[in-house]
């Protein structure tokens, strides 16, 4: 996890091929655990869920805390809490990233506003999980490594999840169905360091082949194509092309069938 690495230009700030699952306004976070200024008090704005992590920002320009990402990787321990009094909330724990502007470790709660919160929690479980496939959840969140270059406004596919959904889940977008406000979402060049739920981080060079072990892609014996790699094929049909990037494309990811976890599954902690 980074702090205030994720904004730009009064608006959130995402890595090239990073897709915008989830949009929520007037949320509220805390933090636990840190004495550094920036996660002092509860603060105000709106949280993103990409393919790769969630992304805060904050609504008040004066706030130390502009912006905080959670890259699915360094999360642990969350949950979703119903109290009997009091509104739904998400909490958990995350661990820093070296060079990501703090150490340690802090522990989080996110309010929602306007509720939502079980919905946002069990879309987030997922795409953690999902993301987390050939990783250990015990494995250290690599280094935080700043954008290299300009960042520009971002492709319209960044500001929306595929139609198609994500290996045969689709998010939730019926309960948080506000889109980021125009001219809002800024990109970078720079791939996402760590690892998301779409294959090939979604950008894609149009000679380069699967890269080994690429999620989404598997080898089905005798050389006969798999499911996987007939719907990317299918998803290239509908691929984004930017002319100011000609040597990319923006490739939805390929479906894969499985059901989102039950609201059960996902806060059940294991050895109950």
């Amino acid at each position: 996890m980074s702090l205030n690495t994720a904004h730009a230009n009064g608006g959130v700030l995402i890595h090239a091929g990073e897709c915008i699952l989830l949009f929520c306004d007037h949320i509220t976070i805390e933090f636990h655990g840190q004495d550094q200024p920036e996660f002092k008090g509860s603060k105000h704005g709106r949280l993103y869920l990409t393919t790769h992590r969630m992304i805060f920002n904050a609504k008040e320009s004066r706030d130390k805390m502009q912006s905080f990402s959670f890259p699915f990787v360094t999360l642990r321990d969350v949950e979703l809490q119903q109290p009997v009094f009091g509104v739904n909330y998400i909490k958990g724990k995350v661990r820093a990233q070296p060079n990501g502007n703090w150490i340690g470790e802090a522990k989080f709660k996110i309010m929602f506003k306007n509720g939502g919160a079980i919905d946002f929690g069990q879309a987030m479980l997922k795409a953690a999980h999902m993301a987390s496939r050939g990783g250990s959840p015990s494995d250290a969140p690599p280094p935080y490594a700043p954008p290299m270059g300009p960042w520009y406004a971002a492709p319209p596919p960044a500001y929306a999840p595929s139609p198609a959904g994500y290996y045969g889940w689709v998010p939730p977008t019926h309960a948080f169905p506000d889109a980021p406000p125009a001219n809002s979402v800024y990109m970078t060049d720079m791939p996402p360091p760590y690892p998301g739920i779409n294959a090939y981080n979604g950008y894609v060079t149009a000679s380069a082949p699967p890269p080994p072990g690429a999620v989404g892609f598997t080898q089905s014996p005798a050389g006969a194509p798999s499911s996987a790699d007939a719907k990317a094929a299918e998803a290239a049909q509908s691929a984004y092309y930017d002319p100011n990037q000609p040597q990319c494309a923006y490739v939805p990811p390929p479906a894969y069938y499985e059901s989102p976890p039950t609201y059960q599954a996902a806060t059940t902690k294991k050895g109950q």
